[in-house]
């Protein structure tokens, strides 16, 4: 592999490729980057902290890759002359966690992991004990491993299962929360852990509590992912999931991606408790605690706004990308301004009372308490969150680009939009926007917003929009197309299909 190449990895604050050549794509993350990765990891948190030998731990989901992705990660960090602690299959929340538990002492740990991606993918996600790294971070690692200056040593492998004392913490804040040890008692929960890392949480967190699981499925973990995409978004999952709920009468679905960072719900009369619900859910309740600001990504609808003003609180939208919403709450509560949650439509959601660590199992308990507390009531889940105003209509659009330079070329569509903008009628770009180029429609000429921006990780243009008015995403669609569809590399037919289905 050449420098280039491996620097090619990074995406975001990770490192992710091809670690599986079975879907016909070729091999990008290789044994031999994940050991040369490993030796600049130690060797950059060797620089940090200053130590001479490092404790480290790693563990991995269940892709079919991870087996031989730890074993060369084990391989690099020993010849750096680290002690290694193998976790096995685990959540990457848990990973953190690992730091946090005051006895154990490890410098850093890495996951194994490329989220929801296909089975032919793979990554890694670093974490030191003050949390994930940052971008710069990882490129700094990345120039280490390209340029090879790697310290040595000699170090083992030991093995250190933390999954158990993970799931016991979730108990146990349940149980302090709820005053019982057994708050779900006879209440039935349905859980598809996708064949991800997720099926603990049945046995180990669900019905400890009490919660009959009987129903749940996709528990055992598959790297090929033969049922469905691993992701709370994903639609078919989403309706087997509904399904399901309403087959098994239960009190509450709940979805869990591949390593457990984000999650999903469904109450218990089969509605969908995702993205901008899920948001207000939670917001809801840290409000009545507490009024503050909830920090959200770029898409989030203005009903939510409306929802979160309401109760007291302040909608802040930013940028998409997990680490840049958490690290845009971060800085509000640094700077004074009390900020108690971080949140993706994703389902990525960080807590400041948790590290602001985005753990969809850590989610799901604050689900857990807010529908033990709506049954005392005689209530769903879905009523804390009645107020909230959905649009009439929402889309997601994907657009391709189709050049090797896809970064610049996606930078120059976005000009043009930013450009000729003005021009639309009964349109203007919006006053606050962190990201893309964000189109405010008046009533009569498609009734919402329109936001298209570059992906953080693809060669996309996604574009999102919504309307309180049948028909008024289309007709924003259409104006956009009559800016963008002279870009050659831009692949619109998504964008025609839309308009014209």
């Amino acid at each position: 592999m050449t420098n280039t190449d491996i620097r090619k990895l990074k995406s975001g604050t990770d490192v992710r490729g091809v670690a599986s050549a079975h879907l016909g794509r070729a091999v990008t993350l290789t044994g031999e980057a994940v050991e040369a990765i490993a030796r600049a990891f130690c060797t950059w948190l060797a620089y940090k902290t200053g130590k001479d030998t490092l404790k480290i731990a790693v563990g991995n989901d269940s892709r079919i890759t991870a087996a031989g992705l730890v074993d060369a990660f084990e391989r690099g960090a020993v010849k750096c002359g680290a002690d290694v602690f193998y976790t096995g299959l685990s959540s990457t929340p848990s990973m953190f966690m690992i730091l946090k538990d005051g006895k154990r002492g490890y410098d850093g740990s890495v996951m194994i992991t490329a989220s929801h991606l296909p089975s032919d993918r793979n990554g890694l996600k670093f974490f030191t004990p003050e949390g994930g790294l940052e971008g710069y971070d990882v490129d700094e690692i990345l120039n280490i491993a390209a340029e090879k200056k790697f310290i040595s040593g000699e170090g083992r492998v030991h093995e250190d299962y933390f999954m158990d004392e993970y799931s016991a913490l979730l108990v146990a804040r349940v149980r302090a929360a709820c005053g019982s040890d057994r708050p779900l008692e006879g209440k039935k929960i349905i859980v598809d852990a996708g064949n991800g890392a997720g099926g603990f949480f049945t046995s180990k967190v669900l019905e400890p509590l009490g919660a009959d699981t009987a129903g749940s499925f996709y528990l055992e973990p598959d790297g090929m992912f033969p049922h469905h995409a691993p992701n709370p978004e994903d639609k078919a999952a989403i309706e087997t999931l509904k399904e399901a709920v309403l087959d098994n009468r239960a009190d509450l679905g709940i979805i869990f991606d591949t390593d457990v960072d984000r999650a999903g719900a469904v109450d218990v009369k089969g509605e969908e408790i995702n993205r901008n619900r899920l948001i207000a859910l939670i917001s809801a309740r840290l409000l009545a605690e507490r009024p503050g600001t909830i920090v959200t990504d770029s898409v989030t609808s203005d009903g939510l706004t409306k929802f979160i003003e309401e109760r007291g609180g302040r909608h802040h939208r930013y940028m998409r990308g997990y680490r840049n919403v958490i690290d845009e709450c971060r800085r509000l509560n640094e700077a004074g301004e009390y900020s108690p949650l971080a949140v993706e439509t994703s389902g990525h959601c960080a807590f400041k009372d948790n590290y602001f660590l985005d753990d969809g199992a850590y989610l799901v308990t604050e689900i857990l308490i807010i529908l033990a507390e709506q049954l005392k009531k005689g209530e769903r889940i879905a009523d804390l969150i009645k107020g909230l105003k959905e649009p009439k209509e929402a889309a997601e659009i994907r657009l391709p680009i189709n050049c090797d330079d896809f970064r610049e070329y996606g930078k120059k569509v976005l000009e043009e939009v930013e450009l000729k903008a003005g021009a639309i009628e009964g349109a203007c770009i919006a006053p606050e926007n962190y990201e893309g180029i964000r189109i405010n429609f008046e009533k009569a000429h498609g009734d919402g917003w329109l936001l298209i921006r570059m992906s953080l990780h693809e060669a996309i243009l996604p574009v999102n929009c919504e309307s309180e008015s049948e028909g008024g995403c289309k007709i924003m669609a259409k104006a956009l197309l009559k800016i963008i569809e002279r870009f050659s590399c831009v692949d619109c037919s998504p964008l025609v299909r839309y308009i014209e289905n």
